[in-house]
């Protein structure tokens, strides 16, 4: 759920469901193989996060998620993409059947990504910044061999400086913008979105990762915006002072994670162009999906591996996706 006020600024409701799932269970909900449920969209950002996340540390087994399809109503995400339009594994055809068995007067929004803890059927959390964070740090018994570290503690307050300023200017930046009321706000928005744009170019320009000399959090959480810029925030939200792919530090950037497995394999941009412009009526009003732009060029080469640098540190690329997570043919680059 989200909010224009009466400046014309959007403001995204950040009320969630922040119950954690721990190694400990002090929340009453302990780390438990095959327990729990991950609910995403591939079209959602923020889901976007937690795939990425899973995949990399290896916890498909001990994991399991649920996708929606990339479009949704007022009411809900739903399971519209399984047989009979219902998630095989929790019986329900909306991921509001889930908040609403928990809390029966939820008036929250119904987002992904969602945990759902199987037994009894309800949404444990949708905290989405929290999730990848615990996938990291409690779920570590289940870790594959070779699982990188994505928040070191030695780096976690860094991870945590830059993380919050994309988030901010970046990754509710370009929604800022999109959502505007007014044209104060949109330009505002604009503004502040190309100018951390600018910092993030001029603090990749000599390293290849945000924060170290491996991947992080830090990292997923830029890429999953980045990897939507063209096909969605540039044109359908208005932050048009330039493509990504006419940013060269930031396009080498993103092309240097989409080809490490565990990121681009994840990415669905028929998904992604579906939601936002069937969703967002009141910015695109006739539904018309861009056919465009061609994909192909997140394939070309990056040259990023020159500043340095490994990817999973002292750990080993994750193995291909489960055939079942694969995503279809024609909707990656």
């Amino acid at each position: 759920m989200a909010y224009v006020e009466k400046s014309g600024e959007y403001t995204r409701d950040q009320r969630y469901i922040a119950t954690r799932i721990t190694a400990d269970g002090r929340d009453g909900y302990p780390v438990e193989a095959g327990r729990y449920r991950l609910v995403v969209s591939r079209a959602c950002p923020w889901a976007n996060r937690a795939i990425i996340v899973r995949r990399l540390l290896g916890l498909e087994g001990a994991l399991s998620m649920g996708v929606c399809g990339p479009t949704h109503d007022q009411r809900s995400w739903t399971f519209d993409l399984d047989p009979g339009g219902r998630d095989p594994v929790l019986g329900i055809e909306r991921l509001r059947e889930a908040f609403v068995k928990r809390v029966p007067e939820y008036d929250k929004g119904i987002t992904v990504p969602a945990i759902v803890d199987v037994p009894s059927g309800w949404v444990v959390t949708n905290d989405f910044a929290r999730i990848t964070l615990d996938l990291s740090l409690e779920w570590g018994a289940f870790h594959r061999d070779g699982a990188p570290e994505l928040y070191p503690e030695k780096l976690r307050a860094e991870i945590d400086e830059v993380a919050d300023l994309v988030f901010r200017d970046v990754n509710n930046g370009v929604y800022r913008a999109g959502f505007a009321g007014t044209q104060e706000a949109y330009e505002t928005a604009y503004h502040r979105l190309f100018d951390r744009l600018d910092w993030l170019s001029d603090r990749l320009g000599s390293q290849r990762y945000l924060v170290g000399e491996t991947i992080t959090e830090a990292d997923v959480r830029l890429f999953t915006t980045l990897v939507r810029f063209d096909a969605v925030y540039h044109g359908h939200f208005k932050c048009n002072r330039r493509k990504l792919s006419e940013m060269p530090v930031l396009w080498a950037y993103a092309r240097d994670l989409f080809q490490t497995p565990g990121f681009g394999d994840t990415v669905d941009f028929t998904h992604i162009k579906r939601h936002y412009y069937e969703v967002h009526r009141d910015i695109n009003p006739t539904g018309i999906v861009p056919a465009g732009p061609d994909s192909g060029g997140w394939l070309a080469p990056h040259g990023r591996a020159e500043l340095g640098g490994r990817p999973f540190g002292d750990g080993t690329p994750p193995p291909p996706p489960l055939p079942a997570e694969v995503v279809p043919a024609g909707h990656g680059a």
